[in-house]
């Protein structure tokens, strides 16, 4: 089967997420890396681009790659945006309107009138926007995601999400400027840990339990006071299915490292996962005894089976996570391409659908943060 091709924009020389896009995106052979504007220095993006072997498709700038690739008859056919925030808009808005199909990076937008604009424009051309919940990747939330649909804890109750760590605990590194932009109302919009981390956490409930969040009640705080903006949150949420929803989300919390859970309860039976433990799921049926599944094992579900790469007792991580999204877009844009049906087991990559949600719920959050607690409706306007 020829390769797709694809392209990437941002995550140049020591970024932080750069490797595990193109660890997952080359992982299964599905795609050849062949173009990217890796750097906001035109010069260092070519070089390093070059370096990794994308030659004359090193680009200077994301202009330059739109303007190449649009000219090409072997045009990319994905790519991924893992620039700072507040240009994923603009860029994403480009390469749709000229018919590429695009992975970004959450935040998808920096309002929720712009991810409107996304979805819109997503529908208008047929081409595929996902957004990187890279997490929900992961085999075994898979597994739990297929538990939960099949009924096998019963109607679902209440859902308690985490994603707290301790990494901006030092007041000392208040100042620090890798640390200080994160806060900064100007470079990240209205909210700062939840609109990085919480909204990860959110998501992941909604997936799990294929419901959404319809309203929200927030408490959020700048534990170190010269943040402008909240370094903790507690978010209290409700969800279409009727489930009930607690969330916190932390910066402070020193002796957590990642920090991402997830626990759904339901009428028969809870289960429980950990990012930093992701190869168990812990499943406790009423009136019986806490089970451990393994990833790898055998019986569990299509959609755990499809994202078990290695032999159970072996660790997977987060990059294999990313490959799962990659495998999913790879077979959607094959069967846009030929005009035939997905598997169902391959068609979980969160949509623009899934970013406007987010970027609603940020707001709703941060407007109840600064209204003592109260609750708002945490939809977007077009999904109301």
């Amino acid at each position: 089967m020829q390769k797709l091709n694809w392209g990437m924009i941002g995550g140049g020389e020591g970024s932080q997420i750069g490797p595990a896009h193109r660890l997952g995106a080359g992982l299964d052979g599905a795609f050849d890396f062949v173009a990217g504007a890796l750097d906001h220095r035109p010069e260092a993006g070519i070089t390093y681009g070059q370096r990794m072997g994308l030659a004359d498709r090193a680009y200077g700038s994301w202009q330059d790659m739109l303007a190449g690739e649009t000219a090409r008859p072997d045009r990319v056919d994905l790519v991924t945006v893992a620039t700072p925030n507040a240009t994923h808009f603009e860029i994403t808005k480009a390469f749709l309107e000229n018919g590429f199909n695009v992975l970004c990076e959450k935040p998808m937008t920096m309002t929720v009138e712009e991810g409107e604009e996304i979805v819109k424009l997503a529908r208008s051309t047929g081409k595929i926007c996902a957004v990187n919940y890279g997490y929900t990747g992961y085999s075994l939330v898979r597994h739990m995601r297929a538990m939960v649909a099949r009924g096998d804890i019963g109607k679902v109750r209440l859902v308690k999400a985490e994603f707290a760590h301790g990494h901006h605990a030092d007041a000392a590194d208040a100042d620090n400027p890798r640390v200080r932009w994160r806060y900064d109302p100007a470079q990240v919009g209205v909210s700062a840990q939840f609109a990085d981390c919480g909204i990860h956490a959110m998501h992941m409930a909604s997936f799990v339990c294929g419901q959404e969040v319809t309203r929200l009640s927030a408490d959020t705080v700048s534990c170190i006071d010269v943040r402008v903006l909240e370094d903790d949150a507690m978010v209290n949420f409700r969800m279409d299915g009727g489930t009930v929803g607690r969330l916190w989300t932390s910066s402070i919390a020193l002796g957590r490292q990642h920090g991402l859970t997830l626990q759904v309860f339901g009428e028969t039976g809870g289960l429980r996962w950990a990012q930093e433990q992701p190869n168990q799921l812990y499943h406790m049926p009423l009136n019986g005894r806490l089970q451990v599944i393994e990833r790898g094992e055998g019986n569990l579900s299509p959609e755990a089976d499809r994202t078990s790469r290695v032999t159970v007792g072996h660790a997977e991580g987060m990059p294999l996570a990313f490959a799962n999204i990659y495998s999913d877009l790879a077979e959607a844009i094959r069967a846009q391409k030929e005009g035939s049906p997905m598997d169902p087991a391959a068609n979980l990559y969160p949509r623009a659908e899934d970013g406007l949600r987010s970027m609603a719920a940020v707001y709703a959050v941060a407007a109840s943060g600064q209204q003592d607690g109260a609750w708002l409706d945490a939809r977007p306007p077009m999904f109301r």
